[in-house]
């Protein structure tokens, strides 16, 4: 082919593919431009879509967070997410608020453990989950709810947050709005039991200023009120209970209530039920009261219910009845009650038992209390039965046991009948008169001594027609008067025991008196005392007479004392003389004057014993005690023994007291009473024998033992030794040991013998209050040959 061929057929070609590709081109351009409308259209639409959702996004305050692997970004909603920041107290900065996705997802998982664990188990495990959070942590920004809900997708966890609208807003809408002025504490806890809100009731009870600062020290209203929050939470249902808190320092009752709300909220709030607690409190304790009270009755009590049945019953029923209290506490009914009561024969014997159970169970229908009817038991009790409706329905019985009382009125009608007899056995006259003038009782001899008639007294008669009857006896009207208020008057002091004389008409003189009576009454009394006050008035004559012989005695003794003493003196006065010029005399003549000696002053010693024992009878001796040391007592007692013991070769003997020792007698009385004792002694000591004196102290006691061996005392004459008027030529010691007997008891001691016939005797001297010596310089015995400081002393004559 040759060159032009190959040329035009390249040029051929090279139209052909020009054509060829601009066909193409156009085609192509065709159906590009087809595609760009159809992306254009497609472009329009997904803008008009995503400005819609947009709108809508925004429209419901949300935002999307997209997490990949440990990336979180914000897909969608700034606004919400810079407000869901500012609510959780998440700083961001003001060019890109993109930046804080991650720390507000962080703040999220920190709202609390159930959030926590909400989060990760979406992220790590795509599981679904949804939940609310009230935050309120930024300074100057009301409280939002959050709502967060998780979604996985692919490998992508998607989070919504959306912000609850002001209508459901837990610090501003209309329930906080209404729970604010409620005067009962309220708050809203989440369901991690996190404090959400609370009104001003619940902050003041617990004292904290703000929500704020309750959080912060983490205050509650009360920990028992906590724990039923927490069982309401945990079981997701409503719970209720009674709780005592303390609010304001007072202990108060509270109704707690907890109630779950939507969103996983739960409200609570407690009503202050004090009053109404303290109301019931006292009603029980007055019933319980009421109960123990009828419980400690000894009368039976049952109370039956409307419907018939037992409800209460104290224990005198059960007693009474003698049934088993496990069967009272089944509650029978009443029927069922009078039928075991008739099988144990408790009841009485009737008839026809059917129609008495009937009219028994017909007592429901009371409006008022049913007359009180007297049962008569088979065992011989006697049973008074109250019946009467009781305020709350159904029926009260009182069981009251009627037998010891009226055995006590046949008991105290016997005893009225037997005081009447013995009453009239009385020669006084004896009437009985009540509080209220009646006459209740008197006596045969109550008539006889007003000269009254069976007619003349009725019963029940007052006590001012009585006081006319007996004008004529005794006419003073103010007597009657008087002893008319001492029975009618209440008063103690009017009432009490009262005597008196009053002349009767007819020359009688009576005494009278009144003696009030337990149960009210007064008794009075008349005797005639007449005769004896005649006996008295010779009596007294005689009396006087009497003390006047006693009188011309005490006289004559001191008359017939003095003028023998006269002559005593003389004689002992010239035998004495006689002595002292006894040179020519021989020794019969000697012993004949010491013989007249010895009887003078034995003598004049008995007239003084006659009259210190006429003043004494007359009660006119007196001691005078004094301190002394007892050297003083024992000298004097030695210098007027000189020379008395020689005649029977006896000895004195001292053992003892010391000389310096302190005793408190009358001096001269106490050596009278030692004198008599020795005399006693040495007439019937044997011969070469020791008189013996022994002192000592027993306690507050001073003792001095006067004792001789020789002739005893006969027991026969041992109770009448003491005794005055048994005298020696009968045996007894004359006048001298009833005068120590005397002395001793003026003294305030007592003296006592021991004796055992021809073995001699003890006479004790015991004298008290020794230790009131007081602490005085004592008299000091003078120094003599007879006495000796010695604590042992013995005089030989």
């Amino acid at each position: 082919m040759d060159v032009s061929a190959i040329a035009l057929a390249v040029a051929g070609g090279s139209l052909a593919l020009a054509l060829s590709t601009t066909f193409l081109s156009w085609r192509q351009r065709g159906t590009l431009g087809a595609q760009r409308d159809a992306l254009k259209a497609d472009l329009g639409l997904k803008q008009t879509m995503l400005s819609e959702l947009d709108a809508a996004t925004s429209a419901f305050d949300e935002a999307f967070l997209a997490v990949e692997d440990d990336m979180v970004r914000l897909v969608w909603g700034d606004e919400t997410l810079k407000a869901c920041a500012e609510a959780l107290g998440v700083p961001y900065g003001d060019s890109d608020i993109t930046d804080c996705a991650p720390r507000v997802l962080e703040a999220l998982s920190q709202s609390s453990p159930q959030a926590e664990a909400d989060l990760k188990a979406l992220i790590e495990a795509g599981k679904p989950c949804r939940f609310e959070i009230f935050a309120e942590k930024a300074v100057g920004v009301a409280g939002k709810t959050l709502i967060v809900e998780g979604r996985p997708s692919g490998a992508t966890a998607w989070i919504r947050l959306a912000i609850a609208g002001a209508q459901t807003s837990l610090s501003s809408g209309p329930f906080a709005q209404m729970a604010e002025h409620l005067p009962a504490p309220c708050w809203i806890v989440s369901k991690d039991g996190r404090l959400v809100w609370a009104n001003s009731a619940w902050l003041k009870a617990v004292e904290a200023e703000s929500l704020a600062d309750a959080r912060e020290r983490d205050l509650s209203l009360d920990r028992s009120a906590d724990a039923l929050v927490q069982e309401a939470v945990a079981t997701a249902s409503h719970r209720e209970g009674f709780r005592w808190l303390t609010i304001g320092g007072q202990r108060r009752a509270f109704a707690v209530t907890v109630e779950p709300l939507s969103e996983g909220y739960f409200a609570a709030y407690a009503l202050d039920v004090t009053e109404a607690e303290e109301s019931r409190d006292a009603l029980k304790r007055h019933a319980k009261a009421h109960d123990e009270t009828l419980d400690r009755l000894e009368d039976a009590v049952a109370i039956f219910g409307p419907e018939k049945r037992l409800t209460f019953h104290n224990r005198a029923f059960e007693t009474l009845w003698d049934l088993d209290p496990a069967w009272l506490a089944e509650r029978p009914t009443h029927g069922e009650l009078l039928d075991r009561l008739r099988q144990k024969r408790r009841l009485p014997e009737m008839g026809d038992y059917s129609k008495w159970k009937a009219q028994e169970l017909e007592f429901y229908g009371l409006k008022d209390i049913a007359p009180d009817e007297m049962w008569s038991l088979p065992g011989g009790r006697s049973l008074k039965v109250v019946r009467q409706p009781h305020p709350l329905g159904g029926l009260l019985t009182l069981y009251v046991d009627k037998t010891d009382e009226l055995k006590l009125k046949s008991q105290f009608n016997s005893l009225i009948q037997v005081q009447r007899a013995t009453l009239d056995q009385l020669l006084d006259a004896v009437s009985v008169f009540g509080s209220d003038g009646k006459l209740r009782l008197r006596n045969a001899a109550f008539d006889a001594f007003w000269h009254l008639s069976a007619e003349d007294m009725v019963t029940m008669m007052d006590f001012s027609v009585m006081a006319e009857l007996c004008l004529p006896l005794v006419h003073d009207k103010g007597f009657w008067a008087e002893l008319k208020a001492r029975v009618t008057d209440t008063d103690p002091i009017a009432r009490a025991p009262q005597m008196g004389e009053i002349r009767v008409s007819d020359g009688r003189l009576a005494r009278w008196r009144t003696q009030p009576l337990p149960d009210g009454a007064t008794l009075v009394a008349f005797a005639d005392i007449t005769a004896t006050r005649n006996l008295e008035q010779a009596i007294e004559d005689r009396d006087m007479a009497l003390n006047e012989s006693v009188r011309l005695k005490r006289e004559f003794v001191a008359n017939v004392s003095y003028e023998l003493r006269t002559p005593m003196t003389t004689i002992v006065g010239y035998s004495e003389l006689m002595t002292s010029q006894s040179a020519g005399l021989n020794e019969k003549q000697l012993n004949y004057l010491t013989a007249i000696q010895s009887a003078g002053r034995e003598l004049a010693r008995s007239i003084d014993d006659v009259l210190d024992m006429a003043q004494m009878d007359a009660g006119e001796m007196q001691i005078s005690l004094s301190d002394v040391t007892f050297g003083t007592i024992l000298h004097d007692l030695g210098l007027r023994l000189d020379g008395v013991l020689s005649t029977r070769n006896l000895r004195f003997e001292h053992m003892g007291l010391s000389d310096d020792a302190v005793i408190r007698v009358d001096p001269r009385r106490l050596g009278q009473m030692l004198d008599h004792l020795i005399d006693n002694a040495q007439r019937n000591a044997a011969a070469d024998t020791a008189i013996v004196l022994k002192t000592d102290r027993e306690g507050d006691t001073l003792r001095l033992e006067v004792s001789h061996k020789g002739r005893g005392i006969p027991y026969d004459k041992q109770a009448h030794i003491f005794d005055r008027y048994v005298g020696r030529e009968r045996g007894g010691p004359g006048l001298g040991l009833a005068l120590v007997k005397a002395l001793t008891e003026l003294h305030g001691g007592w003296i006592t013998l021991e004796s055992e016939p021809s073995e001699g005797a003890t006479f004790s001297i015991h004298l008290p209050h020794q230790n009131d010596i007081e602490a005085t310089e004592p008299e000091a015995a003078p120094q003599d040959d007879a006495a000796d400081t010695d604590d042992n002393t013995v005089w030989v004559a």
